[in-house]
């Protein structure tokens, strides 16, 4: 194959997933400083109705980070000592350190190879007496198989972190029915970047009052108060919600914005040998949170490692999604006797994730594809 001209090596640093923020964000924060209410209040409940209506949920709950929906979703849903709760090891920590908060213990099952999502067969297997929940994560915005899953009869609650504009089947995550409720994330890096925070959807009534009654204590001006569980602080402050209820507003601008750019990125490693990104299944809609690739060292030259150090040689950042958790010291020693699993293990050495974010120029994903373009041509020749 003739090489291919490539643009010269980046000046500066290319950040990985810096936020969009425009005018409009500093507008409404600025606003709301102004209306003398910063912490919780009118602005979070608005993103409440906004979000819910977006999802299709009858409830939506703002939260001060997709860990803290998570967490409470589990007490909520009655997990506690003695449970067990079925996840992916392909996640970020947080998916799992809630069940250990919740005293319950963390069962790692394999992933599919096409996705990395969680293999539903694997979840079969599993299951004890004592598994009380199974915690999907929508994998980069692929949604996970909920039709295996839910098929299984155990309560699931779906870490949909990376998934706010995923459709599975033609259903919107966050109001898949079957499901007990949904857990999202506004943390700076997402899709709807409310620079921290969270929301949890759900349809049952019980569910989002226990959640509701689990986040932050409320006291009426000139009355007593009482509590009848002892709940956490975990609300999200009016500042952040109005900053993630005008990126809720520009979902499918920035929507679009990666979409052309993973095209680009498509188009690029389609040429490089030993270079894969995720599977994406026609069939659903992605919410292109990142775009991780697979490294083949065989194929491609060298390992991901090295892949990483000589991209950011060449000013382009990157990560990697995700280091398998069982492999971690805490769950390593936490879980002595854990057994291998194979897919996660040999992914984990693989995966590196590009740059992606609606706030890159075309001509910076340019950039991060002319650098793994040379970087690629040097490990290969």
């Amino acid at each position: 194959m003739e090489p291919m001209e490539t643009r010269a090596r980046r000046e500066t640093l290319l950040g990985f997933q810096p936020p969009a923020i425009g005018p409009e964000e500093i507008d409404a924060v600025v606003a709301t400083l102004k209306t003398g209410w910063i912490a919780t209040g009118p602005r979070a409940g608005e993103l409440e109705e906004r979000f819910a209506e977006y999802v299709g949920a009858k409830h939506a709950v703002t939260l001060a980070s997709g860990t803290a929906a998570l967490h409470l979703a589990l007490l909520a849903m009655g997990v506690g000592p003695g449970d067990e709760v079925i996840t992916t090891p392909i996640t970020w920590p947080a998916s799992a350190n809630v069940v250990v908060h919740a005293g319950a213990t963390p069962v790692f099952v394999d992933v599919k190879e096409d996705d990395l999502n969680i293999d539903p067969q694997a979840i079969a297997a599993a299951i004890t007496p004592r598994t009380k929940a199974i915690v999907p994560v929508h994998l980069a915005g692929q949604p996970a198989d909920l039709d295996a899953i839910l098929a299984l009869g155990v309560p699931v609650l779906e870490d949909a972190t990376h998934a706010v504009e995923s459709v599975y089947r033609g259903r919107k995550i966050g109001s898949i029915e079957g499901s007990a409720a949904a857990a999202f994330s506004l943390n700076a890096t997402k899709n709807v970047a409310g620079a921290e925070g969270g929301i949890l959807t759900t349809d049952d009534d019980e569910l989002a009052a226990g959640i509701h009654e689990l986040r932050l204590m409320r006291r009426k001006p000139g009355a007593l108060y009482d509590i009848r569980v002892a709940g956490f602080k975990a609300n999200l402050p009016d500042l952040l919600a109005a900053l993630a209820l005008v990126q809720l507003e520009k979902i499918e601008e920035h929507a679009a914005v990666r979409r052309r750019h993973v095209e680009a990125y498509d188009a690029a490693v389609a040429e490089l040998p030993g270079i894969t990104p995720l599977a994406r299944d026609p069939r659903d809609v992605h919410a292109l949170h990142i775009y991780v690739l697979r490294i083949d060292p065989d194929a491609a030259g060298a390992g991901r490692n090295a892949y990483r150090d000589a991209l950011l040689d060449e000013n382009i950042a990157t990560s990697i999604h995700f280091l398998p958790l069982h492999r971690l010291t805490f769950y390593r020693e936490l879980l002595p006797d854990q057994q291998p699993l194979p897919v996660a293990e040999k992914a984990g050495d693989e995966v590196l994730s590009l740059p992606l974010s609606p706030a890159h120029s075309d001509e910076d994903i340019e950039d991060a594809i002319d650098a793994l373009r040379r970087v690629h041509a040097a490990f290969t020749a």
